[in-house]
């Protein structure tokens, strides 16, 4: 992960930051957080900076989720220029989920699970759902 154009921020089950990589370490010391932090108070943060969240999985368990902010300096991400492509379309069509689908090609479904996976809702500040049911 440190070869990431990235910055990856990874948290563990119980939410707290497990690992990062090196511009991990920089967007946590922008945002005043550290190893060691629960997600509740930092997703929403890397959600503002552009953060998109992805479960880490070993088989079929789930032993953490994966946060990737894209960086200023890097290139930017195929995911990037998705969600932006997303917020853009559902920006134009006031948030109407089944035209902005059909507009982007996709499903509603696949549209819902990248609204989901990228912590977007209407009002478009980052809300980030769990699935530990918290």
């Amino acid at each position: 992960m440190d070869s990431f154009a990235e910055a990856v921020i990874v948290f563990d089950n119980d939410g707290r930051v497990a690992y990062t990589n090196g511009r991990g370490r920089g967007v946590l010391d922008t945002v005043g957080g550290s190893v060691g932090d629960d997600a509740r108070t930092l997703m929403p943060v890397l959600a503002r900076l552009g953060g998109r969240i992805a479960p880490l999985r070993v088989g079929s368990l789930t032993v953490g989720e994966a946060v990737y902010i894209p960086t200023k300096d890097g290139p930017s991400s195929l995911a990037e220029q998705e969600r932006q492509a997303i917020v853009q379309t559902l920006d134009r069509t006031g948030w109407r989920l089944a035209e902005t689908a059909r507009l982007l090609g996709i499903s509603r479904t696949t549209l819902w699970r990248r609204l989901k996976a990228y912590g977007l809702h209407k009002d478009k500040r980052g809300r980030w759902g769990s699935s530990r049911g918290s």
